[in-house]
Order: C-alpha cells, then structure tokens, then sequence
C-alpha cells in the first residue's frame, strides 16, 4: 500500500512540473514571484549541535574495523607510557585533522574546544597541537618505516575482501613534484634545478586504487630517482604479498634505473618507463626499416550530445600576430611488437 501511494504521489509531482513548464509565460505575466512566501516553523530539539563533516566519525570505525589502529599500537613505539594518549591516537588525531580541512597542526585546537566533533570521534578529549607536535618529532626513519608497515598490513586486510579479477595485475606509479618554500630555517630544503628553495618528494602510488604506497620528503636539490628503487621494491613486494598475479611499475624517463631492470624482470615485474633519447639510440631508431613501425593508434573520445559552435582560437592569433613557430603533432608511430 505504501509503494503505491508513493508512486502516486511522484505521478502527481510529474504532472505539476508538466502543467508549469506548459504556463511558464502565462504565470511569468502574475505579479507574484515564482518561489513565493510560505508558511514554514523551525523547531529546535535537544540535539542542536552539529558538525561540517559528518562523516568523520565512520572514517574512524572504518580504521579500527580494518585493524589499522591495531597495527599503529603494534609495531610504532614512540612513548614511554600513555598519558593516556597511545601512538594510533596521535595519528588519527593528524587525519581527523585534514579529514576536517585542518593544514596546521594549530587547527587541532578548533577541533578539540568542539562538543559535537568529540561526540562524533566518541572521545572525550584529542591531543592539543603541542602534544601532536612533540609526538611528531620523535620519529626517525625507522619509526617512519613502522608506520608505513602497519598501513599495509591493513591495506592487505582490505584486498582480501576484493574480487578475483582485483588481482590480474597492479600498477605502481612513482613520479617526484618540485614544492617550494619561503622559509628560512626548514631544515632539509635546497635549491632545486630551476633555482628555487624547497623540496623534492617522491610520491608511490597504486594507480588501480589510487592508494598512496609511500611519500618520501627530500631536499630540493635531489635528483627525482633518489631513492626510488627502493620504495618500488616495498610496493612490489606488498602486491606479490597480496596475491596480484602480475605486478608493473611506471614511470617517466627519470626512472628508468637500468641496473635494476634485470631484477625487476627476473621475478615478473612488467616496467613501463620513458627513456632518454640519447644519441645513439636515436641513431638505432633512424635505421630501423619502415617496417619495423606501426602507427599508434589512440582511443578518441566521442561527443556528447549535439555539436557545439566552434569557438575561435584565440592561442593560435596571438601565434599568428607576433610570428611565432607553432608545433602541432601530425602522428605518433611506435616499434612494431
């Protein structure tokens, strides 16, 4: 009976938003305003508080549910004894604090002065910045590592629970990104090669999930495959760990590390890197027949719905008009396989 008076009711909605798009130009000659005054009262009950990012509090069942605050207090040890903060408390705090929009740690204060963010984490009291920032001093590169570890032994929890076809393959992306800074006592920055004051992280990814492996913090002067070898081995050995049949890491040029290819290759791993366009590969390429390439043919994506009016090319004049050279890829070939 309930189904039918809700299909009613929605037919009846249908019929009215019909009737007033059919007078749209009758009811725009009335006096009266589309969205009228209408007769509404609020009431407040006992549970008036409320908070901007409701979900925050399955954010935190979701890491104690796959044993992510389990593995934290397991194998990091940063305290001598909790006072009555543990290890997964400090972190968690850090996330909540992003998950919140939070860039500072000074912004965990808002967060633990607020009643109903504390009844939505169940908590009675987070760490205050001060604390936070103590707790995050302590670690070395070895408590680093511990903390990575226990995200994925939780993260293999989580592939457990996926499909068979989840673990055809997985594909670990790395790639490195130039942060500057202004500062003048951060400890660690350089001059990077454009001449700037900053860092140089390496960013390990899986790019099936979008899941982060690995962020490491380098100086800015380090080169972008610093390292990188290093963290790719972890990954891989993390989705060998897991069950994937087959396992690719990617890549720019930058990290196409020949001495550890053969390796890579030697246990299965599929590598997909740019390479330098030295000049006696390049020589290699031009006396190879024609034969030996095959047009590259890339997926075109289709329009949706009616075209559009083409709009001038306002980059194109401004070439045109200061007699600049303009480039414009014709075709791409690949070697034949």
């Amino acid at each position: 009976m309930s189904l039918l008076a809700s299909l009613d009711g929605k037919q009846k909605n249908l019929k009215r938003l019909a009737n007033a798009r059919r007078d749209r130009f009758a009811r725009g000659l009335k006096p009266q305003n589309v969205i009228g005054d209408v007769n509404i009262k609020y009431e407040l009950a006992d549970r008036n508080q409320a908070i901007n990012h409701g979900g925050i509090g399955a954010m935190v069942k979701l890491a104690q549910h796959t044993g992510l605050v389990d593995e934290i207090d397991k194998r990091v040890h940063l305290l001598k004894c909790h006072a009555p903060y543990r290890e997964s408390d400090h972190v968690m705090a850090l996330v909540i604090n992003a998950l919140a929009g939070g860039t500072r740690l000074e912004h965990l204060e808002l967060l633990r002065n607020d009643p109903a963010m504390l009844d939505a984490l169940g908590a009675d009291s987070i760490p205050d910045p001060t604390t936070v920032g103590d707790f995050c001093r302590r670690f070395d590169q070895l408590s680093i590592a511990a903390l990575l570890r226990s995200v994925d032994e939780a993260r293999l929890a989580v592939w457990k629970q996926q499909g068979d076809a989840f673990f055809d393959e997985a594909r670990v992306d790395a790639d490195g990104l130039l942060v500057n800074t202004t500062g003048k006592c951060k400890e660690g920055m350089d001059i990077n090669y454009k001449g700037d004051w900053g860092y140089h992280p390496l960013l390990v990814s899986m790019a099936n999930t979008k899941e982060i492996f690995s962020i490491v913090n380098r100086s800015g002067n380090a080169h972008s495959v610093d390292g990188a070898a290093g963290y790719f081995d972890k990954a891989i050995m993390c989705c060998i760990k897991a069950g994937f049949r087959a396992v690719r890491i990617r890549g720019d040029c930058k990290f196409s590390q020949t001495e550890y290819l053969d390796g890579w290759d030697q246990i299965g791993v599929k590598f997909n890197f740019g390479y330098q366009g030295s000049s006696n590969l390049q020589a290699i390429a031009e006396d190879l027949p024609a034969s030996a390439w095959k047009p590259l043919e890339r997926t075109i994506r289709q329009p949706v719905g009616p075209p559009r009016e083409k709009r001038r090319n306002v980059k194109r004049e401004i070439i045109r008009l200061r007699g600049y050279t303009h480039l414009e890829l014709q075709s791409e070939v690949l070697l034949g396989v």
